[in-house]
C-alpha cells in the first residue's frame, strides 16, 4: 500500500479505468544446477499456452467484473459518479488512450515472461492505463511508460477540478500454477492448470482531489479451487529431445566441461466451460479484498 493517506476522506469516485488482462501465453525457466535437473529428467523451460478462451469470453468477464466492483463500491457507502464526466472533460482529449483490447508483453518476474490482453468493459468508450499498471517489455513498453504519465497528469487535473476521486484498476489472471524445485528437488519446474489473479500486477490506485495517489497492490495471488483447464504436452519432436536432455543431463552431472543441461518442454491448456465461471469469481474476490482496503483507508 502505498501514500494510504491520499485516499483519507474520499466520498464521490469515478471508475475511469478498469483493466482486465487474460495470460495466454507464459514461459517459465529455472537453472539446471550442475546439471543434476537435468540428468534425473526435470524440466527447466516451460512454455505454457491457453487456447480455447474466445474474446467474447474474455469481454464477458471483464464487463461483469466492472458491474461487480461499481456495485460492492456503493455497498460500501461511496457516491459513484458517471464516467462520462471524466471522458467529456476538456482535458481528457489528451490522454493516450490505446487500440482495445490491448496486447502487450509482459515481464512476469526475474525468470518468467508472457504474452497477455487487457480488455476494458463495454461501458467505458476508451481504453488506458496509469504509470505501473502494467511491465511492458520492449519498445511498446517504453511507449507506454510516456503515454501513461500524460494520463495520470491529466486524470489528476480532472480530480481536482471536479472534487471527484478517479479509480483505476488493473487486474492480470492466469491459467496456470507453477512449482520451481526446491533446495533438494530434482523434479524441475512443474506447471498444472490453476486460475489467479496474480499479485504484484493486479492493483487499485486512486487518484485524489487533493492531487496524492494512493495504490493497493495484491501481494498474493487470489485463487480459486477448481478444474479450468486440461494439460497437454505438445513438445515438439519428444523422443529426440528427450535423448538429448538425458544424455547432456548426465555429462553435466558427471562434471564433463561443467556443462549445464536441462529439459524444455511446451505444454497446452485447453479451457474448460468452468474458464469463464472461475475467472469471475477471482475477479470479483479480488473486487472484494481491495475495496475492503479502501475503504479502511476512508
Amino acid at each position: 500500500m502505498d501514500s494510504a493517506g491520499a485516499a483519507k476522506g474520499t466520498q464521490s469516485v469515478t471508475v475511469g479505468a478498469f483493466n482486465v488482462g487474460f495470460i495466454f501465453e507464459s514461459v517459465d525457466s529455472g537453472k539446471a544446477t550442475g546439471g543434476m535437473i537435468g540428468a534425473f529428467g526435470g524440466t527447466t523451460r516451460a512454455k505454457s499456452m491457453l487456447v480455447g478462451v474466445t474474446p467474447a469470453m474474455m469481454q464477458a468477464i471483464t464487463d461483469a467484473a466492472y458491474a461487480d466492483f461499481q456495485a460492492q463500491l456503493k455497498a460500501r457507502g461511496f457516491t459513484v459518479a458517471d464516467h462520462a464526466q471524466l471522458f467529456a472533460a476538456p482535458d481528457f482529449g489528451r490522454v493516450k488512450a490505446m487500440a482495445a483490447p490491448y496486447e502487450a508483453n509482459v515481464r512476469l518476474d526475474k525468470k518468467s515472461n508472457g504474452k497477455a490482453t487487457y480488455y476494458k468493459p463495454t461501458a467505458l468508450s476508451k481504453q488506458f492505463m496509469l504509470p505501473g499498471d502494467i511491465e511492458s517489455s520492449g519498445m511498446s513498453g517504453m511507449g507506454l511508460t510516456m503515454a501513461a504519465g500524460t494520463n495520470q497528469y491529466v486524470v489528476s487535473q480532472f480530480a481536482k477540478s471536479s472534487g471527484q476521486a478517479v479509480i483505476d484498476v488493473v487486474y492480470l489472471i492466469d491459467f496456470s500454477e507453477l512449482k520451481r524445485p526446491g533446495a533438494f528437488s530434482m523434479g524441475g519446474l512443474q506447471i498444472s492448470s490453476g486460475m489467479a489473479v496474480v499479485d504484484d500486477y493486479s492493483k487499485l490506485k486512486l487518484v485524489s482531489p487533493r492531487g496524492g495517489v494512493t495504490a493497493i497492490t495484491v501481494d498474493q495471488p487470489i485463487s480459486v479451487e477448481g478444474d479450468f483447464a486440461s494439460k497437454q504436452d505438445v513438445t515438439k519432436d519428444a523422443g529426440l529431445q528427450k535423448a538429448a536432455n538425458v544424455a547432456g543431463g548426465v555429462a553435466a552431472a558427471f562434471g564433463f566441461g561443467g556443462m549445464r543441461f536441462g529439459k524444455s518442454k511446451t505444454f497446452n491448456f485447453t479451457a474448460k466451460p468452468e474458464y469463464e465461471a472461475g475467472a469471475l469469481k477471482a475477479a470479483t474476490l479480488a473486487n472484494a479484498r481491495l475495496l475492503d482496503q479502501l475503504a479502511a483507508l476512508r
